[in-house]
């Protein structure tokens, strides 16, 4: 018989605002790297380390997996939380579907107004355009993914499997995460992969490689990263890390700066490329986690900045991250299209990038306004027909009699 607490479920949770505030700006950061050849985009990450936002929201989505669900599932509430993540990602279903009918109808008319087959070819939809029915089939069953969204169905596909990884974390932390490594290895050694449209084409992000990501940080979420605090933010660990960031930084120079590539030697050239992200190559991992030991060093759960106004649009955005998501890929085409069309200026770049931003944030905030408007429920009872109401009153009353 499985014993169930009840304060598993009614237990609050304190918000993590740096989980919005990363979230955020892993945001603003995807939509910046999605137009092309933008000044603006000298300002994420990717220009200065090995990994970039796609580490950023499937670390933080893992984590929280872990450390909400982690509670409920160890009271005993597994179906609860099994029905709550299969509905979240049952809604990323759906926002993928829709987001791929209006994008993909966004980038043919833009095609056909300005009579450049350039966007169809440039955002993979000139096969979808010549044939709709069967891309259509192919969409829904997450095979055929135009350019900009190919991140979506790796969160579904690890939302729908986390009850199952947080069950096994609960019980087993250590040897489900190194069960994960072991399916990481293999996925890397045998090329498993998820397969794609067109035929012969696979996942731009390996959902059997980018599990690693997404259970360590359910593992930290539930709690074991706390039992090694006191090596993984240790002197040693930090300086490591600091060395690991500066090495990453020297080598992404090297791709800006081709005369710095000389440099380099051949035997290391050879050791580290190529940095492989669809199956989450090792060198891209191990930045993020430096990077996040020292975030996490500077940056505790009650930084008083994270209360501070000038960091409100950026959190807005991290707490809203799906539909403002889904904004910014309309965002970041739109912008494309002006450069494109018009002028690639770097006032223009700067132009589209602010404004696009700035759409982003007021999206946000009517998003969050929204959710303190109050919910009208009606409740629906069972009532009773009239012939029958007055033949159980008529019952009721000469019951007493006949006694």
């Amino acid at each position: 018989m499985i014993t169930r607490d009840q304060s598993a479920l009614l237990a609050p949770i304190e918000r993590d605002l740096r989980l919005d505030l990363f979230r955020g700006i892993g945001l603003w950061m995807i939509f910046l790297d999605h137009i092309p050849h933008d000044v603006v985009a000298w300002l994420t990450l990717r220009n200065y380390g090995f990994s970039d936002a796609a580490e950023f929201f499937v670390f933080i989505s893992g984590y929280l997996v872990g450390w909400i669900y982690g509670p409920i599932v160890a009271g005993g509430w597994f179906l609860a939380a099994l029905k709550r993540l299969w509905r979240r990602a049952a809604e990323m279903y759906v926002a993928h579907i829709m987001l791929f009918l209006l994008f993909t109808a966004q980038i043919a008319r833009t095609a056909r107004r300005f009579d450049n087959p350039m966007y169809e070819h440039e955002f993979n939809v000139f096969n979808f355009l010549s044939h709709p029915d069967e891309l259509i089939g192919q969409a829904i069953v997450l095979k055929y993914k135009p350019v900009n969204l190919d991140v979506l169905p790796l969160y579904i596909t690890l939302v729908f499997a986390s009850p199952f990884i947080v069950w096994c974390l609960v019980r087993r932390p250590n040897l489900t995460l190194a069960g994960s490594v072991v399916l990481y290895m293999l996925s890397r050694w045998f090329d498993w992969n998820v397969a794609s449209y067109p035929p012969g084409s696979h996942w731009y992000f390996n959902p059997f490689c980018w599990q690693l990501m997404f259970v360590f940080a359910a593992w930290c979420g539930i709690g074991q990263v706390e039992k090694i605090a006191k090596w993984v933010w240790s002197r040693t660990a930090m300086a490591l890390a600091a060395a690991w960031l500066v090495f990453a930084l020297l080598i992404v120079m090297t791709w800006h700066v081709h005369a710095l590539e000389a440099l380099v030697p051949k035997w290391m050239i050879k050791l580290i490329y190529p940095i492989d992200k669809t199956d989450l190559d090792m060198l891209r991992f191990t930045h993020f986690l430096a990077l996040a030991i020292w975030v996490t060093h500077f940056i505790s759960r009650k930084w008083r900045a994270l209360q501070a106004p000038w960091l409100r649009p950026v959190i807005l955005c991290g707490q809203h991250s799906l539909p403002i998501f889904c904004l910014g890929v309309f965002l970041s085409f739109s912008a494309h299209w002006i450069l494109t069309q018009y002028s690639k200026g770097i006032w223009e770049q700067l132009a589209v990038s602010i404004v696009g931003i700035v759409i982003m944030v007021g999206a946000a905030w009517l998003l969050s306004r929204a959710e303190r408007v109050p919910n009208l429920f009606v409740k629906v009872t069972e009532i009773e027909e009239p012939e029958m109401a007055a033949e159980s009153t008529a019952t009721a009353t000469v019951a007493p009699a006949s006694r």
